[in-house]
């Protein structure tokens, strides 16, 4: 079980979480999702909110919080699973952990999108459901892979 996160509250770790949410947006904002098609995707607030919550709870247990973190950004549509980016929380710190962070296009959207892979706009904007899912791996340590489903 990981420690409550009101216990271990870290103003550090709080205002890099804002700017590690800042690009986290800029990354989704031209997410590559088809072939040499790029995509808006957009975060609704509560989306952010339940991300920004469970980044600093898996990072609270970490040596170095959450500047020790690499974060690979992923979506998920259909059965596939699309890297739309990556983010060195801190390049000037050695990671001590990555987080995978699986998010989810809205699935009422999947008429709209079927055609994005064949053809529109250049930019389609689409908007991410509020479900999504955190692989967390650390790099130092044996330790199997903890998997938070939200």
């Amino acid at each position: 079980s990981l420690p409550d996160l009101d216990l271990l509250h870290d103003p550090e770790d709080e205002l890099l979480c804002a700017n590690v949410m800042d690009l986290v947006q800029a990354t989704l904002g031209r997410a590559p999702l088809g072939a040499k098609r790029c995509s808006r995707l957009l975060m609704p607030a509560q989306l952010l909110a339940q991300v920004r919550t469970e980044l600093l709870r898996l990072a609270c247990s970490e040596p170095c919080g959450l500047r020790g973190a690499l974060l690979d950004l992923c979506v998920e549509h259909g059965k596939a699973c699309h890297d739309v980016g990556h983010i060195a929380v801190d390049p000037a710190v050695v990671p001590t952990f990555q987080l995978t962070l699986v998010l989810r296009l809205d699935s009422s959207l999947w008429p709209k999108i079927q055609g994005l892979f064949t053809s529109g706009p250049a930019f389609t904007p689409l908007k991410l459901s509020t479900g999504f899912r955190v692989i967390k791996k650390k790099l130092y340590s044996s330790e199997q892979l903890l998997i938070e489903e939200c």
